[in-house]
């Protein structure tokens, strides 16, 4: 027992070795890459960042024995720290488990690499370090490797005057039957939304608003589903499912947020649809955004002919 209390806190290098199967792997290891980035549950995690510590093991294929040196034939160590300023980048996480597993598998995504052990460990949080260490194989893995498949989705964002017309299951029966996936975006709902003067609380409000809304189009048509995650839209618009954007999560998750308030709504969709790299944009009842960043056209609701 004592050796496997001590193993569970040695250096992944040491449980790797422990852990091998039969047969030769090499091994590669990044100690003690720390950075700073805002990442946790808890609301005193929000808006400031901690030190966190990566350290990583890849156990690898045996290096071929006409190498030659070549540096461009091996995994490299930038690999390992480009994994995890990439899962850093892109969105702002709640847990070490789930940085952790990203980490780990797209380090898994290099063809050389059969096993990663990854630890993270939080420094700023206690006298001691607190973490996790997960350990991914490459059989494994398999959605991260159609990434670049992903689907680029036609956005349509509802005004309240076109969430209310008659038309609206006409427009979204002529939307369903195009090639790309669709994506419903709305603003905040009709009611009066109550204000704080306080910019974060008004965010949050403003954003809740949205959701309101959100659930008020998708009881006007049952093929609309309200969903909040990326998973949800990944899985969604590859099964051919129309979503209606909630957007709380993706915003505040968002490492690098929307510029515009969430009450200005039709710019808050555009850069939803810009983040998801969407193909297109439809404003059917609103203003064009400045500088939208994806193709965009608007649409009164009086003459809209999609």
């Amino acid at each position: 027992m004592p050796s496997e209390i001590r193993l569970a806190f040695a250096h992944p290098s040491e449980r790797s070795m422990a852990t091998a199967a039969p047969g030769p792997l090499d091994r590669i290891s990044l100690r003690d890459h720390t950075v700073e980035v805002e990442i946790g549950a808890f609301q005193a995690e929000r808006g400031s960042t901690q030190r966190i510590s990566f350290n990583v093991v890849v156990e690898i294929a045996p290096l071929p024995k006409d190498l030659d040196d070549d540096v461009d034939r091996i995994l490299s160590y930038d690999k390992l720290t480009e994994a995890i300023a990439h899962e850093l980048a892109a969105e702002r996480l709640n847990l070490l488990e789930t940085l952790a597993e990203r980490v780990a598998e797209r380090i898994l995504l290099e063809h050389q690499a059969v096993r990663a052990f990854v630890r993270i460990e939080k420094l700023d949080r206690g006298p001691g370090a607190l973490g996790v260490e997960v350990v991914r194989s490459k059989d494994q893995i398999t959605h991260l490797a159609g990434e670049q498949d992903r689907p680029h989705p036609r956005l349509m964002y509802l005004s309240n005057a076109a969430i209310d017309s008659e038309n609206l299951t006409a427009w979204i029966d002529q939307m369903e039957c195009r090639k790309r996936p669709l994506i419903l975006c709305v603003g905040t709902h009709p009611l009066a939304v109550p204000t704080t003067g306080h910019k974060w609380t008004q965010r949050r409000i403003d954003l809740l608003a949205i959701e309101q809304n959100a659930w008020r189009l998708a009881a006007k048509d049952d093929r609309c589903v309200v969903v909040s995650t990326r998973t949800e839209l990944d899985w969604a618009m590859k099964n051919g499912q129309i979503c209606v954007w909630a957007p709380s999560k993706i915003v505040l998750d968002a490492v690098e947020g929307p510029s515009a308030p969430p009450s200005n709504s039709v710019a808050l969709a555009a850069w939803f649809a810009a983040t998801f790299e969407a193909g297109e944009m439809i404003v059917l009842g609103g203003d064009l955004p400045d500088n939208p960043g994806v193709p965009l056209r608007a649409v009164s609701v009086e003459q809209a002919q999609l």
